[in-house]
C-alpha cells in the first residue's frame, strides 16, 4: 500500500466528531515509520495544567471566601432574628403588654387591648340590646295581591318611606314590597319574606340594634279588619293607635276594660277624633265604624271602615311579641339598648358589643347577670409573654452557637471555622456575651423583683447557650408580670430589649452593618478573583495552548522523520550495501 493510500486509509476510518488526530498515527500512515511518538495532546494538556497552577490557589481562595460569606450569612439572619425578638418587646403593644380577661360568669365574656391597665371590674347586665323587628299579617303566598293600603317605615333617626299597596308595581304583593323597602338603604331596616305552612308573612328588622335603630310600622286603610278573636280569650294590656282624619289617638286595652272587640269598637267610635259635635248634638263615628260581628262559636271579627274615601293608620306598638290582634303589621320586637352597670357606673349602649365601658376592654353581653356582678380580671397573657421570652433564649443560642463553632478546631479540616480570625465575628460574640451583664434600674420611688435575667430563671450555660427555668420564669410572669415588662421595655423603652436591639443593628444594618460592610468586601474579593482568573485564560493559558501544540507537534513530525533519514544517511554513507572480492 503507497504511502498517501495508507493516510487516506487512516483518515476515512476516523470519526469527524473527533477534536483532533493523533499526529504519530498520521505520519505512520504516510511514511511507514513504526518509532513511538509523542502524545501531543497529552503532552500539551500536562503542560497547561500545570502553567494554570496559580488558578487553582485562586480557585481554593474563591471557595474559602464562598465557605465565609455561607458562614456569615447564617450569623447576620441569626442576628436579625435576634434584633426582631427585641423590636417586638420594646413596645407597649407587644407580647409583653398582651392582656387576657377572664369572667366569673357566662353571661359576660371580655377582651382587652394590648397595655390595657390590669385589675378587676364588677359587670351587672341588667338587660341585652334588642333589634327592632316587625311582621306583616299572613297572606296566602308571597305573590298573592295585597289589599289596598299605605304603608309607612318610620325610623327613629329620621328617615321614612310609605308604599301604596295594592296596585301593580312597586307593592303588588309581598314580594315587591320587600324589594320596594330594601332599595330605600336610608331606613337601615331589611325586609324578608317568610313562608311556612299557614302562607306568608313580609319580616321587616332593624341592620342595628338599639333604640336609635329602632323603627314603626303603620298602615292606612279604607277598610280593614283585624284578626278572630278566639272565644273566651281577650285583648289583654295593649295599645292600639289610630289616626282618623289626621288626628292621632291612642286606645289603651287592658284585661276587664276594652279587653274584647265590642268594647274596643265602642271607644274606636267614640274616640274625641271620630265624633262631631253639632250644638248639643253629638255624633260618633264621624269618620270610621268600628263594627264586630260574632259566629255562633262566640269567636269575635273586628272591622274598621272610613266613612268616606279617607284612608286612616292604624298600628298597634306591642313589645310583647305574638301578644295580640296584630293591626296590620305587629312589632315583634322593640329596639332596645343594653342596659350595663360597671364598677356601679350605669350606661346604656346601642349594641351587646359593648366598648368604653372600661379602657381598654371589649365587653361582649350574652344574657343578664341576675343582678349578681359578673367579676372580670384584667391580666398580663403570661402565654404571649412566656412564648417571646423563650422565643428570644431560641434565637440567642442560634447566633452564639454559629459563633462559638468558628473557634472550635476540626480534625477533619485540621482547623478552625473558616471564619476564625474574622473580628467581627470576635465582636458579635462579645457583645451577646456583655448583653447578659445587663442590670435593669427601676424608676424613681419604686422597687422591682426583676433585675437581672437570672430573675427571670435564664442562665447562661459553660458553652454560652442560655437556658430557662420554666418554674421561675412562670412564677415571674403569674406574681410580678408588670416587674418582668420593666426589664425589658425599661422606664421609657430603654431597657434590656432597647440595648440588646441597638447593639444587634452594628451588625445587621442594612446600610452600614458589620455585616453588610463584611459580606460586601468578600463579594468583591470574589468578583475580582474571577476577573484574574479570566484574564489569565485569555492573555496567557489560551496563547500557550497554541504556541505547547505548535512545539509538539513540531517535535513529533520530527521525530517520526528520523529513520527515513538516518537510513538515507546511511545509504549515502555505503553502510547499507554489501561488499564481495
Amino acid at each position: 500500500m503507497s504511502s498517501v493510500s495508507a493516510v487516506n486509509s487512516l483518515l476515512s476510518g476516523t470519526s469527524t466528531a473527533a477534536a483532533s488526530y493523533s499526529i504519530s498515527d498520521i505520519l505512520a500512515g504516510a511514511t511507514g515509520a513504526t518509532t513511538p511518538g509523542i502524545d501531543v495532546t497529552s503532552a500539551v494538556a500536562a503542560a497547561i495544567y500545570a502553567d494554570r497552577a496559580p488558578e487553582r490557589g485562586w480557585q481554593a481562595d474563591q471557595t474559602t471566601l464562598s465557605s465565609q460569606t455561607t458562614a456569615l450569612t447564617a450569623m447576620q439572619t441569626a442576628s436579625a432574628a435576634l434584633a426582631t425578638d427585641m423590636q417586638a418587646m420594646n413596645t407597649l403593644t407587644g407580647p409583653l403588654a398582651a392582656r387576657t380577661v377572664s369572667s366569673s360568669s357566662s353571661e359576660v365574656t371580655a377582651t382587652a387591648a394590648t397595655g390595657t391597665v390590669a385589675g378587676v371590674h364588677s359587670v351587672v347586665v341588667n338587660s341585652l340590646a334588642a333589634t327592632g323587628a316587625w311582621y306583616s299579617d299572613l297572606e296566602s303566598s308571597a305573590t298573592a295581591n295585597l289589599p289596598p293600603s299605605s304603608i309607612t317605615i318610620s325610623t327613629t333617626a329620621g328617615p321614612s318611606l310609605t308604599v301604596t299597596t295594592g296596585t301593580t308595581g312597586k307593592a303588588a304583593n309581598l314580594t315587591a314590597l320587600a324589594s320596594t323597602i330594601n332599595n330605600d338603604q336610608s331606613l337601615g331596616v331589611t325586609a324578608t319574606v317568610v313562608t311556612d305552612t299557614t302562607g306568608s308573612r313580609l319580616a321587616i328588622i332593624s341592620n342595628t340594634p338599639g333604640v336609635k335603630a329602632d323603627f314603626s310600622v303603620s298602615g292606612s286603610y279604607t277598610s280593614w279588619t283585624a284578626p278572630v278573636l278566639p272565644s273566651g280569650t281577650t285583648l289583654g294590656a295593649n295599645s292600639i293607635s289610630l289616626s282618623i282624619g289626621g288626628v292621632p289617638t291612642t286606645i289603651t286595652t287592658t284585661a276587664g276594660e276594652k279587653s274584647d272587640y265590642n268594647q274596643l269598637a265602642a271607644a274606636i267610635n267614640n274616640a274625641p277624633n271620630n265624633v262631631t259635635t253639632t250644638g248639643s248634638t253629638t255624633t260618633p263615628s264621624a269618620f270610621v265604624t268600628a263594627a264586630v260581628t260574632t259566629n255562633a262559636a262566640g269567636d269575635q271579627t273586628l272591622t274598621i271602615t272610613s266613612n268616606s274615601a279617607a284612608q286612616f293608620s292604624i298600628n298597634e306598638p306591642s313589645t310583647t311579641p305574638g301578644q295580640s290582634a296584630g293591626f296590620g303589621f305587629t312589632q315583634a320586637v322593640a329596639g332596645t339598648d343594653a342596659s350595663v352597670t360597671v364598677d356601679g357606673v350605669p350606661g346604656d349602649y346601642a349594641s351587646n358589643t359593648v366598648t368604653g365601658a372600661i379602657p381598654g376592654v371589649t365587653l361582649t353581653l350574652l344574657g343578664t347577670t341576675s343582678g349578681t356582678p359578673a367579676a372580670l380580671t384584667v391580666a398580663s397573657d403570661a402565654t404571649q409573654a412566656s412564648n417571646a421570652i423563650n422565643q428570644f433564649v431560641t434565637d440567642y443560642n442560634t447566633a452564639i452557637g454559629l459563633v462559638t463553632s468558628q473557634f472550635q478546631f476540626s480534625s477533619a479540616t485540621g482547623s478552625e471555622g473558616v471564619l476564625a480570625s474574622d473580628p467581627i465575628v470576635r465582636s458579635l460574640q462579645a457583645t451577646l456575651q456583655q448583653a447578659l451583664n445587663y442590670v435593669a434600674v427601676p424608676a424613681t420611688g419604686t422597687t422591682t423583683t426583676v433585675t437581672t435575667l437570672n430573675d427571670l430563671g435564664i442562665a447562661a450555660g459553660s458553652d454560652g447557650t442560655l437556658s430557662v427555668d420554666t418554674t421561675t420564669l412562670n412564677n415571674a410572669l403569674t406574681n410580678n408580670a408588670l416587674d418582668v415588662q420593666n426589664f425589658f421595655e425599661g422606664t421609657s423603652l430603654n431597657g434590656f430589649a432597647a440595648q440588646m436591639n441597638t447593639a444587634m443593628n452594628t451588625f445587621t444594618s442594612p446600610a452600614n452593618g458589620a455585616f453588610t460592610v463584611d459580606l460586601s468586601s468578600i463579594s468583591a474579593s470574589s468578583t475580582a478573583i474571577t476577573s484574574q482568573i479570566n484574564n489569565f485564560e485569555t492573555s496567557y493559558i489560551a496563547n500557550q495552548q497554541i504556541v505547547m501544540t505548535a512545539m509538539y507537534s513540531a517535535a513529533e513530525i520530527a521525530l517520526q522523520q528520523l529513520p527515513q533519514q538516518m537510513a538515507q544517511l546511511n545509504a549515502e554513507l555505503g553502510n547499507g550495501t554489501s561488499k564481495t572480492g
